[in-house]
């Protein structure tokens, strides 16, 4: 092994995360706490539901049942909407548990099945009126699912969501289909360019580890309106190896690029130094309605979370910050109480990050939207 590799394999996410910004991208593989979000979650709670049912034992079943379907999917969901929210809750960086997106995920898993009832040839039907005996067919074309799919050297990998036969009219398959669910917004006309190389990421590595596969294609399954989209193009594995070679570990941090999509929506931010400078330095704006901080705390009212904070800009590019005349009054409630009151209590005296904090008046509001963490920018690495 060299001297100092750290071994990394490429995803299309890890990909994404170093092409918007190669500091964001070093930051996410120093085992900072991850934040937890409700789309996530529902995600996947939608994602193992349609897993579990291609892989229900239907065997000992009678082909005729019906009513069968809407019963068992909302057990399964159930199961893994509690499993998510008990993980979700257990991670430290948290907002609030919304029990209501329920109903989004059953709509969510609704869509998923009819889009598998239509790749089998099947009618859109309602899920009382779905026979074992359809649901049978529904799995015959299931080749895989869940599978992870890794390239022969091992730098490249993806969590492959569906393989299905591609059947045609008289229900014979002439190929297979890379099929990844997505149960957030649906495009308006094309995928957008990422999407689209995630899916053809998972089509080439498919043709890479599979050089006898029949005609192969990927596309998109948004659950929301229940459309699909085909990935058209050339192979991106070429493209990824590259990534690949600038994303090894490096224990000086990559440099940042900071833009306001990127920052904006970044989940390390309380560890990274550039953004801020990037914000003294008219690169970034200071946000809109909902904006980020680094500031001193100069009075705080653990009761009532009535907060005197002083900004605290940037002295150079690594994360120092300084005083200044430039003082504001929040208001923080439930979770970002509850943080404020942690750091408090346990001694910590030094500046802080204020994520998301809502100024739409001379005070700035702090709630379960919110985050209250120590300022404390990495500039070697932790692994």
């Amino acid at each position: 092994m060299e001297d100092g590799f750290v071994a990394h394999q490429l995803s299309p996410s890890s990909w994404s995360r170093y092409e918007d910004c190669p500091r964001k991208y070093w930051l996410s593989r120093q085992k900072l706490p991850r934040k937890a979000s409700m789309p996530a979650s529902l995600g996947t709670a939608v994602h193992n539901s349609v897993e579990d049912l291609c892989n229900l034992d239907i065997n000992d079943r009678e082909p005729r049942e019906v009513g069968w379907l809407p019963p068992t999917a909302k057990a399964i969901l159930d199961r893994h909407w509690q499993i998510e929210k008990e993980i979700f809750l257990e991670t430290p960086r948290h907002p609030r548990w919304k029990d209501e997106m329920i109903t989004k995920a059953h709509d969510g898993l609704v869509g998923a099945l009819n889009i598998l009832f239509v790749k089998s040839g099947l009618d859109k039907t309602s899920l009382s009126e779905v026979t074992i005996g359809m649901w049978a067919q529904v799995q015959s074309i299931v080749l895989a699912n869940e599978g992870t799919l890794v390239s022969e050297c091992g730098r490249l990998m993806g969590r492959l969501d569906l393989l299905v036969a591609d059947i045609d009219e008289n229900g014979k398959s002439k190929g297979w289909i890379v099929a990844d669910l997505k149960t957030g917004r649906p495009p308006t006309v094309n995928l957008n360019e990422k999407v689209s190389r995630q899916l053809r990421f998972y089509r080439d590595l498919l043709v890479e580890n599979n050089p006898d596969h029949p005609p192969l294609h990927a596309e998109g399954w948004y659950s929301a309106n229940q459309s699909i989209h085909r990935a058209e193009g050339p192979s991106v594995l070429e493209d990824a190896f590259k990534a690949w070679e600038g994303m090894r570990h490096s224990n000086i941090p990559f440099e940042g690029s900071p833009n306001s999509t990127v920052c904006g929506f970044c989940e390390w931010k309380a560890w990274c130094p550039t953004w801020w400078a990037a914000r003294r330095d008219g690169i970034l704006p200071p946000g809109n309605v909902f904006r980020d901080e680094v500031v001193h705390i100069i009075r705080f009212d653990g009761n009532s979370g009535a907060t005197l904070f002083e900004r605290a800009p940037p002295v150079g590019d690594e994360g120092e910050v300084g005083r200044s005349e430039n003082k504001f009054g929040a208001i923080l409630r439930d979770q970002a109480l509850s943080q404020m009151r942690q750091l408090v209590d346990s001694g910590y005296q030094g500046p802080v990050f204020l994520g998301s904090a809502k100024a739409d008046g001379k005070i700035m509001h702090l709630g379960d939207w919110s985050e209250v963490l120590p300022w404390s920018p990495i500039n070697k690495s932790l692994i």
